[in-house]
């Protein structure tokens, strides 16, 4: 759509929107040095100190991957702030030091170099299949950003000779871009990248995938599936399952709206159902989970349930798919994952998990596993779909530190739902979790609806009104929040205490915009809907004064990217209810958010400022534009970072630039000049964010 610029409002701080400018990066030094000055003392350096000690905790579960008979992990640690790509085989990983077998050494690699490499994660190629089955993973496909940001430069590496392929033999080296990769076969890849002008969509992501061949420049790789420029992105990805080999492509037209083709005979053919349905290909099986209500040979099947039918017949016209999972009004459906013989799925019950295993050869048979205790996230993932029926089982809580047991399914008819779970690694324990107690409550919305959070504070907590409570959330893009075991939660808030010995009180709001209670909860805040997300919020602040938990000036909100505009709404709309708010990595002026970074990808989320329309909601909920002078705004922390591609650091700057010139008082900024979208590309900087967002609501909600 055509720009609408004739109503666009004044913005006086646009300079700022000059990432790497001389003039906003001093205005950025400025404000840092004036931001560490208040904060940064010798408690914070005890703060920062405790919060990386858990980071870089060696005890930490070093999550794996199977390859063949390897398995893979990526670790961050004090010595290795970059972190360490390595691997080791099943019966070492089992022990309390297992033997690591190191691949890549990303800081010696940065030093080397010259370049501050960020892994971003790894393709690997899949074996030859012969007589005793596949051999093992050797060459692969690694992502790495030389900034943090979103933006990768994919190397390959041979993990037996834990050297990258030289590029003059042959080796594939794709420059740094936001880029989609799939190995095609050992000699061809299918890529997806910045080829050159018009290679990219409205939203910066590729819009062609292309098959690049060993030894071919990528300015002669070859066209294979493409999409319109106001699409999201294209991807295009093979399937190299045994049996089953087949080349995917998706266009993903927005968020929430895609079409998945399958090539046949040359040609890309179309999976013909709607663009909202969401497509999984699984050997034989197609699963589809709709994301509204979808009406299919007269069967109505609801938004958030998950169905299956046999690939071939569905091609062929049948149309009677079998319903896996059908939602209620308490739960939902948040992941699936297969073994080789069964189906498991992830649901939340008031976002509390369960746990179903599917038996396909038994006419979709399910029970369900028994290992989800209340108030506590659980996921299952099967190990490795083509060798067997095991699953890992990873299992956290506020005050329950992460575990990862290994269990392995069997049929039902054996008369078990399977061999059992074995405890594989536990993280250990950060802080003393026994004087503190976890209770979910509900608040209830401007519109009537009941809204769950969770609290988490002291077992024998006072309702007086003047507990130190720090309220988190997020609301988009059907993400859920989850109960999840935080080192860094506990030391930073929980276990601090005021002067007259009161700790702090943490809570999660599940508000609309999330994916909590499935699709109709995140589709219920969309767009011109989006204030139900805000008002759930302020609900569940409303109910914490209400029950005596704190009050206005000792509650604080905190959040990032689209948390980052939810407390900035909270700031511009709510200010009598918090009395400090931490924004980070934020949207908040959303005027001209589809013009910067990647942010032309969220329409579907929350409108487009360019369609008059859309701009009279939107105007509502972008606080760069709500601000007034003489209101009594809460103490007010803004964070970024410079190298983030994905939201940008020039909102959090304007928005920060504004509230100053109104002259309102106690506004903080700082920006990290590395680190992308998470803010910070190693664990001390992680730290050192985390240690300045505590700091700050501490010593603004504790005076």
């Amino acid at each position: 759509m055509t720009q609408d610029t004739a109503h666009e409002p004044h913005d006086e701080f646009i300079w700022l929107e000059d990432i790497y400018g001389t003039g906003p990066l001093d205005w950025v030094r400025e404000q840092n040095a004036r931001t560490e000055a208040k904060l940064v003392d010798e408690q914070f350096a005890e703060l920062e100190a405790g919060i990386l000690q858990v980071l870089d905790s060696e005890d930490r579960i070093p999550m794996v991957a199977k390859r063949g008979g390897w398995y893979y992990n990526f670790w961050r640690d004090r010595a290795h702030p970059r972190g360490l790509l390595r691997r080791t085989r099943w019966e070492s990983y089992r022990q309390d030091t297992p033997d690591w077998e190191v691949l890549l050494d990303v800081d010696a690699l940065a030093a080397a170099e010259g370049i501050e490499w960020v892994y971003a994660g790894s393709v690997f190629l899949r074996p030859a299949q012969d007589a005793d089955g596949p051999g093992e993973y050797r060459r692969a496909l690694l992502r790495l950003s030389p900034d943090g940001g979103d933006a990768v430069r994919i190397r390959e590496f041979d993990v037996e000779d834990r050297a990258f392929v030289d590029p003059s033999a042959g080796g594939f080296d794709i420059p740094a871009a936001k880029s989609y990769v799939s190995w095609l076969d050992a000699d061809s890849i299918l890529l997806g990248t910045d080829f050159g002008p018009g290679s990219l969509t409205s939203s910066s992501y590729p819009r062609s995938s292309r098959i690049l061949r060993r030894g071919t420049a990528a300015a002669a790789a070859e066209e294979y599936f493409e999409v319109p420029a106001d699409h999201m992105l294209a991807f295009a990805g093979h399937d190299a399952t045994a049996g089953f080999e087949r080349d995917v492509a998706v266009d993903m037209i927005d968020f929430f709206n895609s079409r998945t083709y399958l090539r046949r005979g040359g040609e890309w053919a179309a999976i013909d159902v709607p663009t909202d349905v969401n497509v999984d290909l699984h050997r034989n099986w197609l699963l589809l989970r709709p994301r509204t209500d979808w009406i299919l040979g007269g069967t109505t099947y609801p938004a958030g349930s998950l169905l299956a039918a046999e690939l071939e017949r569905f091609l062929a016209g049948e149309r009677e798919p079998a319903v896996l999972f059908r939602p209620d009004e308490r739960t939902s459906l948040q992941s699936w994952s297969w073994t080789e013989h069964y189906l498991l799925l992830n649901l939340l019950s008031d976002v509390s998990s369960r746990i179903l295993v599917l038996d396909p050869a038994a006419g979709w048979a399910a029970r369900e596993l028994a290992d989800c205790p209340p108030l506590h996230a659980v996921e299952a993932t099967g190990v490795d779909d083509e060798d067997g029926d095991d699953y890992w089982l990873v299992a956290t809580g506020f005050l329950t530190p992460s575990t990862l047991s290994r269990g392995g399914l069997r049929p039902a008819r054996d008369g078990a739902q399977g061999a059992g779970t074995v405890p594989v690694k536990a993280s250990p324990s950060f802080f003393d979790a026994s004087g503190y107690r976890v209770e979910q409550h509900f608040a209830t919305s401007k519109d009537g609806t009941r809204v769950p959070y969770f609290q988490v504070g002291p077992s024998g907590l006072v309702p007086d009104g003047a507990n130190p409570t720090l309220l988190s959330g997020y609301g988009g893009f059907e993400i859920s929040r989850t109960p999840a075991y935080s080192g860094t939660v506990g030391r930073s808030w929980l276990e601090r205490r005021t002067a007259d010995g009161r700790g702090g009180v943490y809570v999660l709001a599940n508000i609309r915009g999330g994916g909590e209670y499935g699709p109709d909860w995140h589709r219920a805040a969309l767009q011109a809907n989006r204030h139900r997300a805000y008002e759930d919020f302020a609900a569940v602040a409303q109910d914490l004064i209400d029950r005596g938990i704190t009050s206005r000036e000792h509650l604080g909100c905190s959040g990032g990217s689209n948390g980052g505009l939810l407390v900035g709404n909270m700031l511009t709309s709510y200010p009598h209810l918090f009395g400090a708010v931490s924004c980070g990595v934020p949207l908040l002026d959303m005027r001209r958010y589809t013009r910067l970074s990647a942010g032309y990808s969220w329409i579907a989320e929350y409108g487009d400022p360019d369609n008059p329309e859309h701009w009279e909601f939107l105007r509502t909920f972008s606080p760069y534009h709500l601000l007034q002078a003489g209101t009594d705004y809460p103490e007010t922390f803004i964070w970024t970072a410079t190298s983030d591609d994905r939201v940008g650091p020039v909102q959090a700057r304007k928005m920060a630039a504004r509230m100053q010139d109104l002259g309102v008082a106690n506004v903080w900024f700082h920006e990290a000049l590395e680190g992308g979208h998470a803010g910070a590309s190693d664990n001390r900087q992680a730290a050192r964010l985390q240690a300045l967002s505590n700091a700050f609501l501490w010593q603004a909600l504790t005076r």
